[in-house]
């Protein structure tokens, strides 16, 4: 078994000063969502000196949370973005070192590990703590790769603003897709909400606040099968099929939001980890 030595950083790099990164990483984190920052935290406070690469998406999917209210320490709540930048200044505090960077290559069949960049960089770590995270599961139907950015989306506190005064569908059925359809109701006239069941899997105090809500209503037991672009080129109907009768219609809309789960981002790990049916490590 390879055993390694993850001795302390050395005086002249100790956190907080403005010396070189050492030739060879203790620890490199990869990845800037809670999972990263908590690593990088821990870490820093292990006197490591870790370095935090965060990827291309910062602040993995927690970001793109409009408002977080279950998290404790904060009864009053607080946005994704916001929780990101605490994590993200506690971990600095240690002495966690951050690259705004993204890992291409993973070289794991020697040691030290090597890592690879998007912007050309280099490091050699003795030790690499991999967070990568999620990204949403597409729904894979005809139209939605075309239209995504011009109508569908995945983000409503992204994207959301551009959707003031009109007709939206949301596709899911769990907590994501409730908070992100309340959310939406900001903007939108009408939030109509597609779930392939007759009932829905997110928790009971986002379902009363949906089914409370005069913007927000249901088409259950139904799929989209398409996503149907208008003369602008933009969404302007999704086709919908009923998993029960079979039966199929249209229905306009003028953006939608897709909320079915999420992937692994495995991609640096194929050939090199052992990885499960659905593609975790």
């Amino acid at each position: 078994m390879l055993e390694l030595n993850l001795g302390g950083p050395s005086p002249e790099n100790e956190p907080g000063g403005d010396a070189p990164r050492p030739e060879v990483e203790n620890v490199i984190v990869v990845g800037s969502g809670p999972a990263g920052w908590t690593a990088g935290l821990y870490t820093a406070r292990a006197n490591l000196n870790p370095l935090l690469i965060t990827g291309n998406d910062y602040g993995g999917q927690v970001s793109l949370t409009y408002e977080i209210e279950n998290y404790p320490g904060f009864p009053e709540g607080l946005s994704g973005p916001e929780l990101v930048e605490k994590m993200k200044a506690q971990a600095e505090r240690f002495g966690c070192t951050v690259e705004y960077d993204h890992v291409t290559e993973l070289v794991v069949d020697q040691h030290p590990f090597l890592v690879r960049t998007a912007q050309g960089k280099e490091y050699k770590a003795k030790a690499l703590i991999l967070s990568t995270g999620a990204r949403p599961r597409y729904l894979e139907v005809p139209g939605e790769k075309e239209l995504t950015g011009r109508g569908v989306s995945y983000c409503a506190t992204c994207d959301g603003f551009f959707f003031r005064d009109k007709e939206l569908v949301v596709v899911g059925g769990g907590d994501s897709a409730l908070e992100e359809g309340l959310f939406l109701t900001k903007f939108a006239t009408k939030v109509r909400i597609v779930h392939r069941r007759d009932e829905l899997r997110a928790s009971k105090i986002l379902q009363a606040r949906a089914f409370a809500n005069e913007k927000i209503s249901f088409i259950w037991d139904t799929v989209v099968t398409s996503i149907n672009a208008g003369e602008d080129g933009a969404v302007a109907s999704v086709t919908l099929k009923n998993v029960k009768t079979g039966e199929v219609s249209e229905l306009k809309t003028d953006g939608v939001f897709v909320y079915i789960g999420h992937i692994p981002n495995n991609e640096l790990y194929h050939g090199k980890f052992h990885l499960d049916e659905d593609g975790h490590l």
